[in-house]
């Protein structure tokens, strides 16, 4: 039996394990089985590849995405530049292979809302999803600022110094923060969402709430809004592909 699963913390709302069951039942893949390994901490990962028979695969969410990249033994170009692994793959010599699908995710889902004026964008947060977002803005030719909690290099704007004229300036704009996840859906980022206008595009990575907080401010305003689910969609199909299950 080919077995795979979710490496992250506090994981049972998680998206991946009901997609793929439903994939399995679907497709007629009855040879593979998907679970959720929930840790607390990242040194527990050994023990996990250590303990699991069969294990051909791995998904990696919120916190593990950086701090699981020590643990393998080679990373995807890809991965490597962006610095952030969300797909691993278990070879037949048992060595692990860290990839980033986030970034094909992402690009795919953007791509069709894109004009002319979309030139700018701002990430909030800074944590692995956010460097894959970069990576794929940087491929797409839009320049990006982070917006991040505190100043620090690399960060253009904290929430405290985000004026109107900095939403005006970046039409496009990323939620990367797990703010407004279910059960928490009454926030979200601290940003001027009076500056947004229907030029704007609001993507959230959040799929749980289908429409976060974030994401209704900014359609009150008259911009396009995306939620994280079709790119979750196929972040997982690409991470399928890789697994290349037999």
């Amino acid at each position: 039996m080919n077995k795979l699963g979710l490496l992250g913390r506090n994981i049972s709302y998680s998206f991946s394990k009901a997609y793929f069951k439903k994939k399995f039942e679907d497709e007629g893949i009855d040879n593979t089985s998907y679970e959720n390994f929930d840790i607390q901490s990242i040194d527990l990962f050994p023990s996990i590849i250590k303990n699991t028979k069969g294990l051909k695969g791995l998904n990696v969410t919120i916190p593990y995405k950086e701090q699981v990249i020590p643990y393998l033994d080679k990373l995807s170009k890809k991965a490597k530049e962006i610095g952030a692994v969300n797909t691993i793959k278990i070879t037949k010599k048992g060595h692990m292979v860290g990839y980033n699908t986030d970034c094909y995710g992402f690009k795919k889902s953007l791509e069709p809302f894109l004009k002319k004026h979309h030139q700018s964008a701002l990430i909030l947060g800074t944590g692995g999803a956010s460097k894959a977002i970069a990576y794929s803005l940087k491929e797409l030719g839009i320049s990006y600022q982070y917006v991040s909690r505190k100043l620090s290099n690399g960060i253009a704007f904290s929430y405290e110094t985000l004026t109107p004229q900095d939403i005006e300036n970046h039409q496009i704009i990323i939620n990367c923060t797990p703010l407004g996840t279910f059960p928490n859906i009454d926030v979200c980022p601290d940003i001027p969402y009076n500056a947004i206008t229907e030029k704007h595009i609001l993507f959230d990575l959040i799929y749980n709430p289908k429409e976060t907080k974030f994401l209704s401010l900014g359609k009150r305003n008259g911009s396009t809004i995306i939620n994280g689910l079709n790119m979750l969609k196929l972040q997982a199909e690409k991470a399928w592909s890789i697994w290349d299950i037999e």
